[in-house]
């Protein structure tokens, strides 16, 4: 059977998938109404076969991945999602049958998300796979949560659990095969571990906790050392982080118990895709209270200090931790 026509494909996979405004993808734009009061946030991500997922994972979920990431970013900044643009390469080897489960998957988590498919670009390459997706979220007015905005004495937050993704990432490449902890990790922790690693959770329901009470705040995409260090540098900030501080899922714990110098992995590693915010004391406890409240709890990892150095971290024994590479790094 023959292929389908680039827009063959698009009115095929992609078209039951656009949003109000898009004109069933049979434009080369759409429109996005602009809703008054609120300002357009906008934000991209692409990713790329062997450097940002694996191009034996299943369809759905590296779409799902593709569009999450982004929806992370739109979460760091207190956006509402609105709708997404896609450019998708191609490589010859593609078949119907893999375009179908990533179209679905892509508008299962569309839909989820509240985040229409508006339009895009489909093209062949002679490289690996490569999705781009430009996502559009809108914040009331003057109400972005920006990365600079570090004071002195702000109480450092993380959401969540942070080092799931880069452990899943190594048990998935089979980069740790040889060594000893890899024994001591169970059939469920693995999953819940290559779980984390394959669909992260973009924490969209954080932002009014983030407007009212956050001086800044980022997603945490490449690393927790790094990522930290970038939101505080911005404004002359330094931290000192206590390693018992940073929350472990149960599956992370246990092997840190096994395995100590896994720490670095941990808080190195990336694709945890959680929150890294800055509050001040006095909204400390109303903003644990609110993300209680929208069912994500919250974690004071560090408090902000007047300094150029980058943040040190601390293993338990009060030494400090000294990382070969603090974030995961393109080039």
């Amino acid at each position: 059977m023959p292929r389908p026509s680039e827009d063959e494909l698009i009115a095929t996979y992609f078209a039951p998938l656009a949003g109000p405004g898009a004109f069933g993808l049979r434009d080369d734009a759409a429109i996005l109404a602009q809703r008054p009061g609120q300002d357009l946030v906008v934000t991209t991500d692409m990713l790329t076969a062997g450097v940002h997922f694996f191009a034996d994972d299943p369809p759905g979920a590296i779409a799902r991945k593709a569009l999450r990431v982004n929806l992370s970013d739109l979460a760091a900044k207190g956006a509402e999602p609105r709708g997404f643009l896609l450019g998708l390469a191609l490589p010859g080897d593609w078949t119907t049958h893999w375009l179908a489960g990533f179209a679905q998957g892509l508008g299962e988590d569309a839909a989820a998300y509240n985040c229409p498919l508006l339009g895009g670009d489909t093209v062949k390459t002679l490289g690996p796979l490569a999705i781009s997706i430009t996502a559009i979220g809108t914040v009331p007015e003057q109400k972005i949560v920006l990365r600079q905005g570090v004071a002195a004495d702000d109480l450092l937050y993380v959401t969540g659990t942070i080092g799931d993704a880069a452990l899943g990432l190594q048990l998935r490449a089979g980069a740790a095969q040889d060594r000893e902890w890899t024994k001591c990790v169970s059939q469920a922790d693995a999953a819940y571990l290559a779980g984390r690693y394959l669909l992260p959770q973009p924490r969209l329901c954080l932002r009014e906790a983030l407007h009212a009470h956050a001086h800044a705040a980022m997603d945490i995409s490449d690393g927790l050392a790094g990522d930290l260090a970038k939101i505080l540098d911005l404004t002359g900030m330094t931290a000192e982080v206590m390693a018992a501080d940073v929350p472990l899922s149960k599956a992370a714990r246990k092997l840190v118990r096994h395995a100590p110098s896994l720490l670095e992995t941990i808080f190195t590693g990336g694709d945890d895709y959680e929150l890294l915010c800055a509050v001040p004391p006095s909204q400390s406890a109303a903003f644990e209270a609110r993300a209680i409240a929208a069912g994500l709890p919250v974690h004071p990892i560090g408090t902000a200090k007047p300094g150029h150095m980058p943040p040190t971290f601390k293993d338990p024994d009060g030494q400090n931790l000294v990382f070969a590479q603090p974030s995961f790094r393109h080039f």
